[in-house]
């Protein structure tokens, strides 16, 4: 457990590599043993040319209670973005990959 912290270590984790950055799926439990989720943001800034890598974070919370509301606002951005990009050209999509190397998920989650 982590000293100061209303939340035990994490209970499952799912790494996400799209493009330059990489999302952390991440479920915690409270001392009261219920869920909840963090999404982290993970982008790597600098380079290891020069020795200088550091990655920026962005996470969020969400719990529970939350989960349909959320849900459902996501669900409809990605509608509203779909129904006005059909007609606009686009340019390729990068895909969402999973993470496959251990070592590039442990450096990422390390440096969170």
């Amino acid at each position: 457990m982590h000293e100061g912290n209303n939340y035990r270590d994490d209970v499952y984790s799912k790494p996400v590599r799209a493009g330059k950055r990489t999302y952390f799926f991440d479920v915690k439990s409270t001392r009261g043993n219920d869920l909840f989720m963090t999404i982290t943001e993970s982008k790597r800034t600098g380079s290891a040319e020069t020795g200088n890598v550091n990655y920026e974070k962005h996470k969020i919370f969400l719990y529970k209670e939350d989960f349909e509301k959320f849900i459902q606002g996501l669900e409809e951005t990605i509608q509203y973005i779909k129904e006005r990009q059909q007609d606009a050209p686009s340019a390729p999509i990068e895909s969402v990959t999973s993470v496959t190397s251990e070592s590039s998920i442990d450096d990422e989650f390390n440096a969170l």
